[in-house]
């Protein structure tokens, strides 16, 4: 498939960090977010067994799951399966994954004394269970590159200052607005903190970055700019010194799109509420990624394919990432996943 080039003694599929630096490739790589986890048969019987948490540190369980969907779909990358959140408790953080809830924070932080009080990541000894996983993924087990991930410095925030997942974000838009000196505390720490957990993914094998600023829609984007790029830009020129390319992803975040241009990331990845037309019309010249909106995936393949062509076409082979506009849910069968990964790879190579 595509374009390969000699790794070792393995042929290595390289498109998706061919089209992520903009080349025209020879098919449209494809991934999806979530392709690790409960749509998956394997997963949902480990699953019976294990927490998410007992799941990632277990090296060569979490190493089958996240290989499993390149096996299984013919995707063009794999991405570690883990959550934005790992990295939380090694610095003092009390947070749990609650069924149904999502990451719930015991002690959130309320003032400038408990961002003093957060500690230093220090991720080969905190959090060895990963690098170890990304090293039986990268050296025994794929052909293509691994994705590795962080969330932005805004979501993690987000999180941890309201204690769990928010509708409105009222606690951290409070911090950010009314308490700005705790705020830029806060996104300086966090920023560190991610720099460290992202080089040691890269050093020990990770072959592209994705930054989650899942909930960044939730601000203007002249509130981006001020309180939230500078700190973006400092992850992903940490990053792209070590030679990865970085792509940026968020919800409802389309009107920060322009904004995300200006940043230095190599791609962005659209949700569904802007297309890759719109995208380039509006002045963007990076790299795109995305853009089928996840719940079109339970409806008939005649409409799948349809709207898979039109983004396709759109992205033209020409620094385009195929995914969707946001995860993969349970409810999707595993076969449909397999065959638009086909029809992508088929149907790009035509264009």
């Amino acid at each position: 498939m595509g374009n390969y080039e000699t790794e070792g003694s393995e042929l290595f599929n390289d498109t998706i960090i061919r089209a992520a630096k903009g080349e025209k490739t020879a098919h449209t790589p494809v991934w999806f977010m979530r392709q690790v986890g409960r749509s998956q048969p394997e997963y949902r019987k480990i699953k019976e067994k294990y927490s998410l948490i007992e799941i990632t540190k277990q090296p060569e369980l979490t190493a089958y799951l996240t290989a499993t969907p390149v096996e299984n779909y013919n995707v063009d990358a794999a991405v570690l399966f883990k959550d934005i959140i790992t990295p939380l408790a090694p610095i003092g953080i009390d947070v749990e994954i609650k069924a149904g809830v999502g990451p719930v924070i015991n002690n959130p932080i309320r003032s400038i004394k408990d961002v003093e009080k957060l500690g230093e990541l220090d991720p080969y000894n905190d959090l060895s269970y990963i690098y170890k996983t990304i090293e039986i993924l990268t050296k025994e087990k794929l052909n293509v590159p691994l994705i590795g991930f962080c969330g932005a410095p805004f979501t993690v925030a987000s999180y941890m200052i309201e204690g769990g997942p928010s509708k409105n974000y009222h606690r951290t838009k409070h911090m950010m607005y009314n308490e700005p000196e705790t705020w830029h505390k806060l996104m300086d720490k966090l920023t560190e903190m991610s720099i460290t957990y992202l080089n040691a993914q890269i050093d020990s094998g990770a072959g592209l970055i994705q930054i989650f600023d899942s909930w960044g829609g939730a601000l203007s984007k002249g509130v981006y700019h001020e309180s939230i790029s500078p700190y973006i830009n400092k992850i992903v020129n940490h990053v792209k010194s070590k030679g990865v390319p970085v792509i940026i992803f968020g919800i409802g975040a389309s009107h920060l799109v322009p904004e995300w241009n200006t940043l230095d990331v190599d791609v962005i990845g659209l949700d569904w509420r802007m297309s890759i037309d719109e995208a380039r019309q509006s002045g963007v010249t990076k790299a795109l990624q995305g853009n089928l909106e996840p719940a079109l995936l339970l409806t008939d393949w005649e409409i799948i394919e349809a709207k898979a062509k039109e983004i396709v076409t759109q992205g033209n082979r020409t620094g385009h990432i195929f995914n969707l506009g946001h995860g993969v849910f349970p409810e999707v069968n595993p076969d449909t996943l397999k065959k638009l990964t086909e029809f992508v790879h088929n149907y790009s190579k035509g264009l």
